[in-house]
């Protein structure tokens, strides 16, 4: 039987940190507000995806200089179809507002085709789905992401005085 009056601490899905990043709790990742439509104005190739996280890096971008593409399973964390948001032409994207609107529609990830790594798979914003693109091809965006080391920051404080889960 429960006891009466315990409530369960709520884990927030986003965090704006206020220094253009938001960052996931659930899954322990740190994400920037803008992609690089926001940036540049135009699509870029896998390359220059990654140029771009080196760029960001080198200037430690919101204090930090580990940017990288997202996975595949990381770039479909963002997607949800009760969120909303909307793209540089207008169209809906199911990424939550606290991201910035007006940049691209979909994310190059750094998963390649396996036996023909000239492919590599990118998530689309709009739809939920995935496409294994040319690694040359100019039409795509990348949302830049960090693995995010302050997940213990959003968990109970009576979880740091438990001896059970301590290593």
């Amino acid at each position: 039987e429960a006891e009466e009056g315990l409530v369960e601490e709520e884990i927030p899905s986003l965090i704006d940190n206020g220094d253009n990043t938001v960052s996931d709790p659930i899954h322990n990742l740190m994400w920037a507000k803008q992609d690089s439509f926001h940036e540049f104005g135009y699509g870029v190739n896998w390359y220059e995806a990654h140029d771009y996280c080196e760029s960001l890096n080198e200037k430690r971008f919101a204090g930090h200089d580990d940017w990288r593409l997202p996975s595949y399973d990381e770039a479909k964390t963002l997607f949800s179809f009760h969120k909303s948001n909307t793209d540089k032409d207008g169209a809906e994207l199911h990424i939550d507002p606290l991201f910035d609107s007006g940049g691209g529609h979909n994310t190059w990830t750094y998963d390649e085709k396996p036996d023909f790594n000239q492919y590599a798979l990118k998530f689309s914003y709009v739809t939920g789905n995935d496409v294994w693109e040319n690694k040359d091809s100019e039409y795509s965006h990348v949302r830049i992401i960090r693995d995010d080391f302050r997940k213990e920051a959003w968990e109970p404080e009576w979880r740091e005085k438990s001896k059970k889960l301590r290593k």
